[in-house]
């Protein structure tokens, strides 16, 4: 599991630094696909790793909403081209492509800033944290260019996030034992039984000498009288 996330890292460092080199002319587009696959790769076993998957969910959900952004953004050139000859409908076209973008650009990096707050908490490395609020400003200060600066350094921090973070070992989940107890039948008292009273026997005495005698006793045992039945 460790080498995994291990390896998931690197991905997700390496996927960073091809976003960095997206700006590269000529190649930088390609580099920049590499780089979010590499990156969604990494984020994904990260993700994996941490048990959370809304770390992943996050960065793909920021991934496409950039696609969308950039979809968006791509109208809008095409409408600006026709807006210079006709001059209405392509204007129009261009400013509702803008706005569209940047809303999109907006929601991608919020949600890329939820992934990288995610990994600040779980690592403990607070490279994450800055990177995700540098990306968070960038995409609103866009308009006015610094954002892009702002965006160029928040990658260079996510890639100091992933190569710097140190995995610690994660406690195998242990399920919640049931706290019910069946419930203990109480003992069950065994009827006492009365002593069975032994049938008494009159007492026989002798009426010569008075001495006590045996019930079914013919002769007196003392003064040696008939006794009578």
């Amino acid at each position: 599991m460790s080498s995994n996330a291990e390896s998931s890292k690197t991905l997700a460092g390496v996927g960073s630094i091809l976003l960095i080199l997206s700006v590269v002319p000529y190649a930088g587009a390609v580099l920049g696909i590499i780089g979010i696959i590499l990156l969604l790769i990494g984020v994904k076993g990260l993700a994996s790793y941490y048990q959370n998957n809304e770390i992943y969910q996050n960065a793909l959900t920021g991934v496409i909403y950039y696609i969308i952004a950039l979809i968006a953004a791509g109208l809008a050139i095409v409408g600006f081209v026709i807006g210079v000859f006709t001059l209405g409908f392509g204007f129009i076209l261009a400013i509702a492509g803008l706005i569209i973008a940047f809303v999109f650009y907006i929601l991608a990096a919020s949600h890329l800033r939820k992934t990288f707050d995610s990994l600040a908490q779980k690592s403990g490395d607070n490279s994450f944290a800055t990177a995700g609020t540098l990306l968070w400003w960038g995409a609103i200060l866009t308009i006015i260019l610094v954002g892009l600066i702002l965006i160029f350094i928040a990658w260079i921090f996510a890639t100091i996030g992933f190569f710097s973070m140190r995995l610690q070992p994660q406690q195998p989940y242990a399920s919640p034992q049931s706290s019910y107890t069946p419930p203990t039948t109480p003992p069950v008292a065994q009827p006492t039984q009365a002593p069975v009273a032994q049938p008494t026997q009159a007492t026989r005495y002798c009426p010569n000498c008075g001495a006590p005698v045996a019930p079914n006793t013919a002769f007196c045992p003392h003064c040696g009288k008939q006794l009578p039945q």
